[in-house]
């Protein structure tokens, strides 16, 4: 099955970016209908998560247990907005908090075992999707890619493109 390319979008012919604009007005909401038909699983749909749970959500899964600091760098949010998140996942029992053995101070924040199997079979398959379609890219391509949808996001938001 060959995927829809907008009409001159690559090649350069006519206006390219307004037709690759065209493109993506038609694709997003596409994109975003089935990101949003991906179940919530049985064990999470009581819990009323937010997708502000996530991406908090999604670097725990992918990239193991952190702290409350280490989450809100690649977040880029406030620690006490991570904090709040981390308290209101931890009540739902969805996250777990524990002392860190190096820092009796810092607090590591994990996903709770008994939730793990769910919140990677809801993340997971949005992850392998990324890998398929990024996989045939140059790392630069990919950096492209990435930084061009960080710019939409800002252009969207009215925030300035640093």
């Amino acid at each position: 099955m060959s995927r829809p390319r907008a009409r001159d979008a690559v090649t350069g012919g006519g206006n390219g970016v307004d037709d690759a604009v065209r493109a993506l007005l038609l694709l997003m909401p596409r994109m975003v209908g089935r990101v949003k038909r991906i179940p919530v699983p049985e064990a999470l749909q009581s819990m009323a998560l937010a997708p502000r749970h996530l991406s908090l959500l999604s670097y725990l899964l992918f990239d193991g247990p952190m702290t409350v600091n280490e989450l809100a760098a690649r977040l880029q949010v406030a620690p006490t907005t991570v904090s709040l998140l981390v308290g209101d996942l931890s009540r739902k029992g969805i996250l777990d908090r524990r002392e860190d053995e190096a820092d009796r101070r810092r607090r590591i924040v994990a996903i709770a075992a008994d939730q793990q199997s769910a919140i990677t079979a809801w993340l997971a398959p949005g992850a392998a999707a990324w890998r398929k379609a990024l996989a045939p890219l140059t790392p630069e391509q990919r950096q492209l890619f990435v930084d061009t949808l960080l710019a939409y996001e800002a252009a969207v938001g009215g925030e300035e493109q640093g």
